[in-house]
């Protein structure tokens, strides 16, 4: 082999390494996931509920990352095979990487809901409710979707911070 090609050969084999896609299992972790109900603004008498969620996003690496986005896919008992609304974020830019160790909070919300003209409380307990489950998924840059956590929505109205005080 020529100098030359063996030159070529291994900017190839760096440019290939450079160019694969990260892996967010290797560089994040999801951390405290809360999935609880908030309340939408009511228009007239009818409330609505939406299932969220509330979790951190921890760098685990010791370099920062960059372009991190998370997707919340929110599913009713009984339909586990349909979406009931979903929520996508950027978490951290690439002009704005997440620091070695450090996590940014998260919180998403479904744009499925449920809707009363009663009390909100009393949505729990109606025939039609079904409860709801919340996968959070992440991607790094070019990487995949890829599924971090899974979390039941609790029945109650608020995360457990805003019920704590904290």
């Amino acid at each position: 082999m020529s100098p030359r090609a063996g030159l070529a050969l291994g900017l190839a084999v760096l440019l290939a390494a450079s160019c694969r896609a990260p892996d967010p299992r290797a560089e994040l972790e999801v951390v405290e996931p809360d999935a609880y109900f908030v309340l939408d603004a009511p228009r007239g008498d009818t409330q609505y509920l939406a299932p969220a969620v509330r979790f951190r996003v921890r760098n685990k690496t010791a370099q920062p990352v960059r372009s991190i986005q998370a997707n919340a896919v929110f599913r009713r008992a009984g339909e586990e095979g349909q979406t009931w609304g979903a929520d996508w974020q950027q978490v951290a830019p690439a002009s704005k990487p997440l620091p070695p160790g450090e996590a940014a909070l998260v919180v998403m919300r479904s744009d499925g809901r449920y809707y009363s003209t009663g009390p909100p409380e009393t949505m729990f307990g109606h025939k039609l409710f079904r409860d709801v489950k919340v996968e959070i998924f992440l991607r790094v840059g070019p990487s995949g979707w890829t599924k971090m956590a899974e979390a039941k929505v609790e029945r109650r109205i608020g995360s457990r911070s805003v019920q704590e005080g904290r």
